[in-house]
């Protein structure tokens, strides 16, 4: 076989590759033994009928067909493996030469990835939060904790904002009264204007045993967007009453006898789940420096996929949560060319950074072994809600177990350049890289801290080299095994 590579971009090839026929004898083999099972020849037995037979029942040009279509793939892997060519995505193929008895001649051109060396990834230097919690953050925190040990009592007095109440609600269309929209007995916050636009005001001044009318427009169900006439009625007006900061709240709601111990657990919790913060922040900030100190050729094929997938993923989460882009793109406050562009910018760079963790595993020759994709299979089932098994199965049938090991090796990879990171926080203090354990609730959740990102920096780039699509987007697939 002889292969000509010829460099159409620095992100394409196009390779031809001529073959003698007479080392296409495997491929023949392999079609004369799959056509003499299909045909039936008198007097030989299915899957016995010699080859020139076969030739003359379904004809030399359907053999030698069958026979290219079967040699094609095998010759092109061949030829990208002796040329060390990382081919990205599936080839456009051309046979070019066809002659029986003869040659074989085909081209087949292929996006690439980029050459190039990863340098400067030692010593990058990042900043990120402090891990000091404020005083404000930790009464926050007590606060929240306050908020969940508080009682409601009566109150003899008109609703104002912040008041609880109970109501029932009825509506009007036209003066006919719509029996499938109402609701009694309803428990209601004032001042949230999470029911119907027009409530809080109305409710405002309202006395227990009161009701009023006022004009707004339906949310939801078959009368969505109709105007309507509300009716609502009270039944009840409640405060919300707060528990003294004291130590008889602490021993109430937490294991500490004073107060005093209860907000420095809320200030030690705080500052573990902060610190577990500041080395995610450093791994996403050393990522986005050296994927900025770097600059490469992109294949728009392989950009196209990541933004595809990226819009596929995206529009499946919005059909699970019942909503559309349309109010998801208003919630961001962003117009379709804005998410557009966003969604192709976020793309590009997660490619790049792909590309980039790939080289840097190649040049320091990084690998991972069963035990690390174990590891992973492990981690992912957890976070997925599937058993390991089950994950494990869904990768093997699925051919993503490549998927996987690239995802293992990049993180290993984006590890390695931490390593050799310099990161401080706003202080200047040197933020220490070894990663503090996640704290445990205390026993009443004293410390209801903000949520720590998950420490998958190198996560988001996963797709970047034009893999398929990564387990953990693939959740219902792996859970309906």
């Amino acid at each position: 076989m002889k292969t000509d590579v010829e460099e159409l971009s620095p992100t394409r090839v196009k390779l031809t590759i001529e073959v003698p026929f007479e080392e296409l004898d495997h491929a023949f083999d392999v079609t004369y033994k799959s056509l003499a099972k299909q045909v039936r020849i008198k007097g030989f037995r299915p899957g016995k009928a010699p080859a020139r037979l076969i030739d003359r029942y379904v004809g030399r040009g359907a053999v030698i067909s069958e026979a290219v279509n079967h040699a094609v793939p095998e010759l092109y892997n061949e030829a990208i493996q002796k040329e060390d060519i990382f081919a990205l995505g599936q080839p456009d193929v051309e046979v070019t030469k066809l002659e029986d008895n003869d040659q074989l001649a085909f081209t087949a051109e292929v996006d690439i990835r980029p050459k190039f060396e990863v340098t400067g990834y030692e010593g990058i230097e990042v900043t990120v939060d402090d891990a000091e919690a404020t005083e404000e953050q930790i009464e926050d925190q007590v606060g929240n904790l306050r908020e969940r040990f508080s009682t409601l009592v009566g109150a003899d007095r008109p609703v104002q904002s912040g008041d609880h109440v109970s109501i029932d609600l009825s509506a009007a269309v036209d003066g006919e009264k719509l029996e499938d929209v109402q609701a009694n007995g309803l428990s209601y916050e004032v001042g949230t204007n999470t029911v119907l636009e027009g409530l809080d005001d109305t409710l405002e001044g309202m006395s227990e045993g009161e009701s009023a009318t006022f004009a707004t427009k339906l949310v939801g169900g078959e009368y969505e967007g109709r105007e309507a006439d509300v009716t609502v009625a009270v039944h009840s007006v409640k405060v919300k009453e707060l528990p003294e900061l004291d130590d008889e709240f602490a021993q109430m709601a937490s294991e500490f006898d004073t107060i005093e111990e209860l907000r420095a657990d809320v200030r030690s919790r705080l500052e573990q789940v902060r610190r577990l913060q500041q080395l995610s922040q450093g791994r996403d900030r050393a990522l986005e420096k050296l994927v900025d100190s770097i600059d490469i050729p992109l294949p728009e094929s392989v950009i196209e996929e990541e933004v595809a997938r990226r819009r596929e993923s995206l529009e499946q989460q919005l059909t699970q949560g019942g909503l559309t882009k349309e109010s998801y793109l208003e919630s961001q406050e962003q117009t379709e060319e804005e998410f557009e562009e966003e969604l192709s910018s976020s793309a590009r760079s997660a490619v790049k950074a792909g590309f980039i963790l790939d080289q840097l595993a190649l040049q320091e020759e990084l690998s991972a072994d069963n035990s690390e994709l174990s590891q992973y299979v492990v981690e992912q089932a957890q976070r997925m809600g599937v058993s390991p098994d089950q994950l494990a199965q869904h990768l093997v049938e699925s051919n993503q177990i490549r998927v996987a090991y690239t995802e293992v090796v990049r993180a290993k990879a984006m590890d390695l350049v931490l390593q050799k990171a310099r990161i401080t926080d706003e202080s200047g203090n040197v933020v220490e890289q070894e990663s503090p354990e996640a704290p445990e609730a205390p026993a009443a959740e004293a410390a209801d801290t903000e949520e720590a990102p998950a420490a998958e920096a190198a996560a988001e780039p996963a797709q970047a080299a034009g893999e398929p699509e990564a387990p953990a987007a693939d959740e219902d697939a792996a859970k309906d095994k």
